[in-house]
């Protein structure tokens, strides 16, 4: 291909552009709605990622040691807890300092819990374990319950399961939801270009009867579809930055315990890939369309 054709070519999708202003104001347009519906749907399942993220880290497991340890054996454990695979953080808590715990959590500080057991503490000294792999927190305790020393182990039995399970299903279901929004956005936009080449079939019928290949009418359609696309997914991307900065600056007052996802890197990519899913889908959609004019 020459550079003369390439610039033809650009030249001819430019002045159809502006030709057809309105009706390529209105394929822009429903572009933008559409990836602007991807793009709050892509914003939602990172968010939700980000929240069963957050729900995971936090799974961890605490081994109660038996009573009467002392401070070597305690040591000893705390030791093949640390060099034992799959573990990413050990944390000793003494007896005390869990108590001090309590009264700060239930009392605020405001009575004396040792006074109230009448000077006696019950608690036990434990070590509060992370796993480097939270789905692999059952079997992780089921290994620490082995070691000699470790009276019991709680992780939340049941609850972490069920946890998983919810987090996967809702991966899936985000998987789903995007997938068919972007084929929802695929017809759209197909159907809409169809339009647009559909006004201009006498134009295309004059082309092919003159000797013009399918390849020399394509071209500029496809361009025009990109560029068609690119201005749509631009007015949504817009839209999206503006909008989810506003969010994330109020929410986050608001709400504080919902981890939104504020990572520049990310969202800087999540919006160039709208971008270009924009300039994807009027590709695809001019080529879906085109294609049905080209028989003369």
């Amino acid at each position: 291909m020459t550079w003369h054709k390439i610039r033809f070519y650009f030249a001819e999708a430019g002045r159809s552009l502006y030709r057809n202003r309105l009706l390529s104001l209105a394929t822009a347009t429903t572009v933008a709605a559409c990836v602007l519906i991807l793009g709050i749907g892509a914003l939602l399942v990172v968010n939700a990622q980000e929240i069963m993220t957050s729900l995971e880290s936090d799974v961890e497991v605490v081994a109660f040691l038996e009573k009467g340890m002392s401070k070597q054996q305690r040591i000893e454990i705390g030791k093949e807890l640390e060099y034992m695979p799959g573990i990413k953080q050990v944390e000793f808590v003494s007896k005390d300092k869990a108590i001090t715990h309590l009264e700060k959590r239930f009392g605020q500080g405001q009575f004396d819990l040792r006074k109230t057991l009448g000077g006696d503490n019950p608690l036990p000294d434990s070590y509060r374990i992370k796993a480097s792999d939270p789905h692999k927190v059952p079997s992780l305790a089921k290994r620490i319950q082995e070691i000699p020393g470790v009276s019991k182990i709680r992780y939340g039995q049941g609850v972490v399961e069920k946890l998983f399970a919810v987090t996967n299903w809702v991966r899936t279901i985000s998987l789903v939801v995007i997938v068919l929004l972007a084929c929802a956005a695929i017809f759209l936009i197909a159907t809409t270009i169809r339009l647009t080449i559909y006004s201009r079939r006498e134009e295309i019928y004059l082309m092919k009867l003159v000797g013009a290949t399918d390849w020399f009418v394509r071209w500029p359609l496809f361009i025009e579809g990109i560029s068609l696309g690119l201005m749509g997914a631009l007015m949504s991307v817009v839209v999206l930055a503006v909008g989810y900065y506003y969010l994330v600056n109020n929410l986050s007052l608001a709400v504080t315990f919902i981890p939104l996802v504020t990572d520049q890197d990310l969202l800087v990519k999540l919006l160039v890939g709208l971008l270009a899913t924009g300039a994807g889908i009027g590709l695809i959609g001019t080529f879906i369309s085109a294609n049905r004019y080209m028989d003369v």
